[in-house]
């Protein structure tokens, strides 16, 4: 018996090895193939969906949101299936020594099941608003670390720690209703099956007195009684993280659900030769997260190619709107805009936004080198090219200054450079693309080449 016993715990021991490895290795995977899709489905939505949505709660989603669901799917999923067929084994072999004993024992099973379901959508409910507090926290730190020296400006750490301990206190009080749930749960399972233990117990000794059942019998049915409830309250503690899981889940699946009314590449109309004439034809138009707010109203113009049109005017006015919707990161409401006399709509977005070239008021540089960032927008340049923009830009004199030259890193948001230095490198990276139509944005004015 000890040899058949080390035999079955060596078997064991494998088996189980085999279970944790496999099942985490396809949680991993799953993880990120979902994060992979999640993130590019992020990054094809429209500018619309990032005007409704911040950024730190996106983060959020894409980080915490996806932990939350491998979890459920590693080793919830296999410490469940494993908790459910002791429970199948366990009942199947208690019938076998009295039936009247196991029904008496699953006389419990209803109120479980009533406790768990309430329990469940509770868990779920709150699961939902715990995971949004968290991604408030994310958005307000986010916003104060890509802001820090704003922060430090006006001596608001305080003013930004008080923010933050807000969003925290929020999740910290739907955690602890969280957890009180989850002692309540646990403890109302827990008391329910002692119950059962007790009255198999007494009912069992009943038979047992009664020459029914004999008492080796009601020993091992106590045994997988005990075994069961131990499968059971498993279960019940697997439960509420599923729950979890599924809150989290139906946060995930609502972005993949979320399509994009501009999208990214739809395969339209590509021009043999793009000589860049533009119109707009009486065009209107207000952003999607102001829709009462008018910016453009009945605006017509026509530029010619080769030729240089400024757009100057207050603050306000619609200059960056205009180039917004040049680049169609918007659409019209009203009017059209044509390209050497095509809708700007029937165009292929991805074909056409590689003609054109924005450089921003306040451009924006990765957090790499300064030959990364020129080369951006064509994805492999030589050395020489980037050389040759980086004059035309009138940068390639203070780059070549930098100790490590063009391998040089800027820092995040290009924040170890000025702000002149930034506007130069982003001319340069708009005009290695050598595009058809380059737009400027600056103080009061827009210029269209």
């Amino acid at each position: 018996m000890a040899l058949l016993l080390l035999l079955i715990f060596t078997f064991g021991g494998l088996f189980s090895f085999l279970r944790g490895f496999l099942f985490t290795l396809a949680g991993e995977r799953l993880v990120a193939r979902l994060r992979r899709q999640l993130f590019l489905h992020l990054l094809h939505q429209d500018i619309a969906f990032y005007d409704r949505n911040k950024t730190g709660e996106l983060m959020n989603r894409l980080a915490s949101d996806t932990t939350v669901i491998q979890s459920a799917v590693t080793v919830n999923v296999s410490m469940g299936l494993r908790f459910a067929a002791q429970a199948v084994v366990g009942i199947m072999l208690i019938f076998l020594y009295s039936w009247k004993l196991s029904l008496v024992m699953l006389s419990i099973v209803p109120l479980i099941a009533f406790a768990a379901v309430g329990y469940g959508r509770f868990v779920k409910r709150l699961s939902k608003d715990y995971q949004s507090a968290l991604a408030d926290a994310s958005e307000t730190a986010q916003q104060a670390f890509s802001s820090v020296r704003t922060v430090r400006s006006f001596a608001a750490e305080a003013k930004e720690g008080e923010r933050y301990l807000a969003c925290i206190s929020r999740s910290y009080t739907l955690g602890a209703q969280k957890a009180l749930a989850y002692g309540a749960f646990g403890g109302v399972i827990g008391t329910a099956g002692q119950y059962a233990v007790c009255l198999v117990l007494w009912y069992g000794g009943t038979l047992c007195i009664q020459g029914q059942i004999g008492a080796g019998q009601l020993t091992s049915f106590l045994l997988y009684t005990i075994f069961i409830a131990v499968a059971l309250g498993g279960l019940s503690d697997l439960f509420g993280t599923l729950m979890t899981a599924v809150g989290a889940s139906e946060r995930v699946f609502s972005l993949l659900d979320a399509q994009p009314s501009i999208r990214t590449e739809d395969g339209g109309v590509r021009l043999d030769e793009l000589a860049g004439r533009l119109e707009l034809e009486a065009v209107s138009f207000s952003y999607p997260s102001r829709p009462d707010v008018r910016v453009l109203d009945c605006v017509s113009l026509t530029v010619e190619p080769g030729s240089v049109l400024a757009l100057c005017g207050p603050s306000g006015s619609g200059k960056s709107s205009v180039i917004a919707l040049l680049e169609r990161f918007y659409d019209p409401d009203e009017g059209r805009i044509l390209i050497d006399g095509v809708p700007l709509a029937q165009l292929d977005p991805a074909w056409w936004r590689r003609n054109v070239a924005l450089v921003a008021q306040e451009p924006v540089l990765f957090a790499c080198s300064v030959r990364d960032n020129i080369a951006y927008g064509v994805g492999a340049a030589t050395l020489a090219e980037v050389h040759a923009a980086a004059a035309t830009a009138n940068a390639h004199e203070f780059v070549s200054g930098f100790p490590e030259q063009y391998e040089t890193a800027v820092g995040e948001r290009g924040v170890q450079l000025s702000g002149g230095q930034k506007q130069r490198i982003a001319i340069a990276r708009a005009l290695l693309v050598d595009p058809k139509v380059l737009l400027l944005l600056s103080n009061g004015c827009t210029s269209t080449y």
